[in-house]
């Protein structure tokens, strides 16, 4: 588990066909379902369909903008194993042509029906599944120390959970769609995002007792690397467009005198903990870095990686997977010879770290990597290492099928807590959209929505790694007031 396992990608191939008049109505879903199942299709069951009118389900707030053919449906894979997913179909006249499905997050167990939902709006024929087990069955999806997870018990959940439960459940639902509009469709798309990473439980042990770094702490650092590097960009406006051009050393901020830390000083137990946050997970006998630390800016983001990431994800893992041991005490894990143990006995079943993307180059796919500064999960520059692992792979630049967008300030798959100005939706979809539609690779990203409420109307500009967006005059909460640049 050296790592890592979804990025927040996207990436499509292209199949070309045309309109056809002979589609269902999504009136007409439970008859299709019938018509479709006489038919035989012994690799997918479909267990349940409904039409639903516009406008008559709620999901976390989100309305239907229009009708749906909903589908509940199972795909099954070894081991007596099935995945649920659902599919959503919009009318034939509000179908863009698109087939997407949506990756999960976490422990997954359930299906991402926000993000399902979302896009059905917006016209895709939309896909999503439980990756291969569910929550229900697995403490609701919450990892907890001491609790016992069944389906990291099964190996092949395990690898249906990380690598292969969308690769099951993609044929039988694209196989449907094509059913039910009577032609393949144009473009398929998938959405997903996220990893794990062991430094989870390296985090939470540098932080305890009185190495712990309260709220109040982490804001003053966040604050004082601002002070010090906030306008490198040509703008004051809060965030670190880069923060890999901030030459800040967090032993500046260490009292001078013994004691107690003070609103404006830290003792140099915490100063050494920071430190350590920074460096990431070592070897403890070789002193390589076995994961990135995190960037200076992101501070303010960190507190979930003092215990409560380590609870929910590490830890489980650990009990459940390497020492199948529900007491096991994750404070004795050995950052030498344990690393090496992970690796061998749950990095196979759960690491995705290959930069060998020979077949999705081969298909003609496109790919974005979407990545916060301010992630409070993930270490941000491991989707940089990778891109420069991708190049290696490949010798030399990829730029034309596979870029990458770092996003200041910006949090996990969005909108950091504590960075209401900065963009909470990055419109990655349609930016791969316009590529493959349009043969023309990505310039630039659209970053809408901050959290504050204020500042609704605020665009920002997100570029390809390595560009970053310099200010060159006018209204600095308008997107063209910005250009990507090296």
């Amino acid at each position: 588990m050296r790592a890592k396992v979804l990025l927040r990608c996207l990436l499509t191939v292209p199949i070309y066909a045309s309109k056809c008049d002979a589609s269902w109505r999504v009136e007409d879903c439970s008859e299709f379902v019938s018509s479709f199942q006489k038919t035989g299709h012994e690799d997918v069951t479909i267990l349940n369909s409904s039409h639903i009118p516009e406008k008559a389900i709620n999901i976390s707030g989100t309305l239907n903008a229009i009708p749906v053919c909903r589908l509940f449906g199972s795909v099954p894979y070894a081991g007596n194993n099935s995945i649920i997913f659902e599919l959503w179909l919009p009318p034939i006249e509000k179908h863009n042509e698109r087939f997407l499905v949506v990756g999960n997050g976490g422990m997954a167990g359930t299906i991402g029906e926000g993000d399902v939902i979302r896009n059905l709006n917006k016209g895709f024929a939309v896909a999503g599944g439980d990756s291969g087990h569910l929550a229900a069955m697995n403490n609701d999806g919450n990892g907890v120390p001491g609790v016992y997870l069944p389906y990291m018990h099964d190996k092949q959940q395990v690898k249906a959970w990380i690598h292969n439960s969308i690769a099951f459940l993609t044929p039988a639902a694209k196989k449907i769609t094509t059913a039910f509009y009577d032609q393949v469709p144009k473009y398929s798309y998938y959405e997903g995002y996220s990893h794990l990473a062991l430094s989870f439980l390296w985090n939470s042990q540098m932080t305890q007792g009185p190495n712990f770094l309260p709220q109040t702490v982490l804001d003053f650092i966040t604050q004082t690397v601002l002070d010090k590097c906030d306008t490198i960009d040509g703008v004051k406006d809060g965030v670190l467009e880069n923060p890999l051009l901030c030459d800040f050393d967090i032993s500046s901020l260490e009292c001078k005198s013994s004691g107690t830390n003070s609103s404006a000083c830290f003792t140099p137990a915490q100063i050494a903990t920071a430190q350590k946050i920074y460096t990431g997970p070592v070897d403890s006998r070789s002193n390589i870095t076995l994961y990135p630390g995190f960037s200076v800016g992101s501070e303010t983001e960190w507190m979930l990686q003092e215990g409560y990431l380590a609870d929910i994800f590490s830890i489980p893992i650990l009990q459940n997977m390497l020492f199948n041991n529900l007491s096991y005490d994750a404070s004795t894990f050995n950052w030498g010879t344990d690393v090496d143990a992970v690796n061998a006995r749950v990095g196979t079943l759960i690491d995705e770290t290959s930069p060998d993307l020979s077949a999705l180059k081969a298909s003609g796919a496109k790919m974005i990597v979407s990545q916060g500064w301010s992630d409070p999960f993930n270490a941000a520059t491991w989707p940089i290492q990778h891109l420069g692992q991708i190049e290696d792979f490949f010798g030399g630049d990829v730029s034309d099928w596979f870029r990458l967008f770092m996003i200041p300030g910006g949090g996990h798959c969005g909108a950091a807590t504590n960075y209401p100005q900065v963009p909470a939706i990055w419109h990655a979809l349609d930016a791969v959209v316009q590529w493959v539609e349009t043969g023309q690779p990505p310039t630039q990203m659209l970053g809408t929505d901050p959290t504050d409420k204020s500042l609704k109307n605020k665009t920002s500009k997100l570029c390809p790694w390595p560009q970053t967006a310099k200010f060159r005059g006018g209204d600095t909460n308008n997107w063209n007031s910005f250009e990507c640049e090296n």
